[in-house]
């Protein structure tokens, strides 16, 4: 009697242990705010039952790891931030080809980013780029409230405004390209050396910088316009600013990692969180950027882009490895080493 009890212990303990693995496990690099990837953790968790271990991390960070794991993935999927890095990483071969279901649902610009990787990376929603500014401080301070990019380069900010480095992050990254692409490769450096000169700290995360605005401990922040309006929603006296020259925006996008351990998991989240009723959720954690399916809700807060004068961004020269790394190269030489 004793043997048989032990058997049959041994036997629900098998069964339970190959349920569990039947179920499956997914390891997912997230680069969009802590409390989406947190949701898009637990509502995947608990719709397929397969156990994800999530780690977040900019979209420079994140890219750098990728690379770096390049012979030993530990990462399934990567989902959210910025496009170029995606697009990077299809062009060295770091990510894989799939066709999600949904792809015939998603906008323009979406799909123009997976048509354009071979679909190996695919867009899961957009945002526009710009700056914003502490109401309070500036009227505070007795400072002219800026329109424009070459606005920022007035010495009346020096000290005032905080940005992330393009090397971390992808929304800096992002920034660099605008200016390039707005003004001219020279044209755009010597802006930024200007803007150098006004800039207190170079931050590691995108959306550093308009959070520090918020808390009062910097006047103006350059980040995506999505991030801005969530800490207006917070009550914070946050003034959202499209520059008037034009601006950059970023397709915000989804890869599968070439090796992926967990293949078939990383296929169903990318189907998931391409679903309209999985990026109709971003709302509820105050992500306000533009979905990619076509019959996802819009949150209302969200910035129209027709409302701002996008430039014709360049993803395909601005994503590609050789112009990504030169550019951030000579930020590093010309922009990075000067004093303040």
């Amino acid at each position: 009697m004793k043997r048989f009890s032990v058997l049959a212990l041994a036997l629900a303990t098998s069964l339970t242990a190959t349920g569990t693995l039947a179920k499956g496990r997914l390891n997912v690099l997230c680069s969009t705010d802590t409390e989406w990837c947190k949701l898009m953790e637990t509502t995947f968790e608990k719709e397929t039952g397969i156990k994800v271990s999530l780690v977040r991390k900019s979209s420079g960070e994140a890219f750098a790891q990728v690379r770096a794991e390049k012979r030993n993935p530990k990462i399934d999927i990567w989902w959210g931030g910025t496009g170029d890095p995606h697009l990077q990483a299809a062009a060295e071969g770091l990510t894989q080809s799939y066709k999600a279901d949904a792809s015939g649902e998603l906008l323009d610009w979406a799909s123009r980013q997976a048509q354009q990787a071979d679909y190996k990376t695919v867009g899961i929603y957009a945002g526009a780029l710009g700056f914003g500014y502490n109401e309070d401080l500036l009227k505070k301070k007795n400072l002219p409230a800026p329109k424009c990019w070459k606005d920022l380069t007035n010495p009346i900010y020096k000290g005032e405004i905080q940005v992330a480095n393009p090397n971390s992050s992808g929304t800096a990254y992002t920034a660099l390209a605008t200016v390039v692409q707005l003004f001219g490769e020279k044209e755009g450096f010597e802006y930024l050396t200007d803007l150098h000169k006004n800039i207190n700290q170079y931050t590691k995360s995108g959306s550093a910088p308009i959070k520090s605005a918020a808390r009062g401990e910097t006047t103006i922040g350059i980040t995506f316009m999505h991030d801005m309006i969530k800490q207006v929603k917070k009550g914070f006296p946050i003034k959202v600013v499209a520059p008037c020259e034009g601006t950059g925006y970023e397709v915000g996008s989804m890869s599968i990692i070439k090796g992926a351990r967990n293949l078939a998991s990383a296929q169903k989240w990318a189907e998931f969180a391409l679903r309209p009723d999985i990026q109709s959720l971003s709302s509820e954690v105050k992500a306000y950027q533009v979905p990619s399916n076509k019959t996802a809700d819009v949150p209302p807060e969200a910035p129209r882009l027709s409302d701002v004068k996008l430039i014709d961004y360049d993803f395909a020269t601005y994503g590609s490895s050789d112009v990504r790394k030169r550019l951030l190269k000579r930020w590093d030489d010309e922009i990075k080493s000067l004093p303040r």
